[in-house]
């Protein structure tokens, strides 16, 4: 597991949403069972649960009784919404707020940006 200072389960949590917004796991794909994921990542199967059942509460995964954890239709699309926002709050806002502090137009901005972009 990574040690970034996010709680183990947040991190499961985020290796299931990796997987779902890369295409690894598809909707209505079953996800790992608890004990894969706590023996794999050599942690509790209690964590594991707990990273799954963030999921659930998300909307991201569904529970089959018996079955397992599946990926909800529509959980790619809902994920990639957010992933789009958050990385608009940290930093595409930042970025032009800092742009206008230095008197850097939009216009410029893009211009910088496609420059970057061809290097």
């Amino acid at each position: 597991m990574n040690d970034d200072g996010k709680p183990l389960f947040r991190q499961i949590a985020e290796i299931i949403e990796n997987s779902i917004v890369d295409g690894s796991l598809e909707e209505e794909a079953q996800v790992p069972s608890t004990n894969e994921l706590a023996a794999f990542h050599r942690i509790n199967p209690a964590t594991a649960a707990k990273g799954l059942n963030a999921l659930v509460a998300e909307g991201i995964l569904y529970k089959k009784r018996g079955i397992g954890m599946f990926v909800t239709t529509g959980a790619r699309d809902k994920l990639v919404a957010r992933r789009r926002d958050r990385f608009a709050r940290q930093y595409v806002v930042p970025l032009v707020v800092e742009a206008e502090k230095l008197g850097i137009d939009i216009d410029e901005l893009k211009s910088m940006l496609d420059t970057r972009e061809r290097r």
